[in-house]
């Protein structure tokens, strides 16, 4: 996170948490928009299931490590990317979870007092 003195660090373009977040299979839909690829041929050229990639593209599956080794290969973007975006979506999915936020509350005030 990044402070500067007398600004909420809230504040700073760089510490903003989108309203919604992004799954990594918008990006890979955009992604396959921009260079013409159709998911079906798409999804026969690394072997996968066409409805394995329309879920990823549609958010009801996440990457993981082999596909995105499989999107890697493909289309040159580095697999780290695609899993550090799942990471991401991931807990900004977690963190906008209220019953989870309040479990963890909980926890860190039993913590503090060990």
């Amino acid at each position: 996170m990044i402070t500067l003195p007398g600004i909420d660090p809230r504040m700073i373009a760089n510490n903003l948490t989108p309203f919604e977040a992004t799954h990594p299979g918008e990006l890979l839909r955009d992604e396959l928009e921009c260079r013409n690829i159709k998911q079906a041929k798409f999804s026969e050229q690394i072997g996968v299931k066409p409805s394995l990639l329309n879920e990823i593209i549609k958010g009801k599956r996440g990457v993981n490590t082999e596909m995105a080794l499989l999107l890697e290969a493909a289309l040159g973007i580095d697999a780290n990317l695609w899993l550090n975006l799942q990471n991401a979506y991931n807990m900004q999915v977690a963190r906008s979870n209220d019953s989870l936020m309040k479990r963890l509350s909980s926890i860190r005030k039993i913590a503090a007092t060990l």
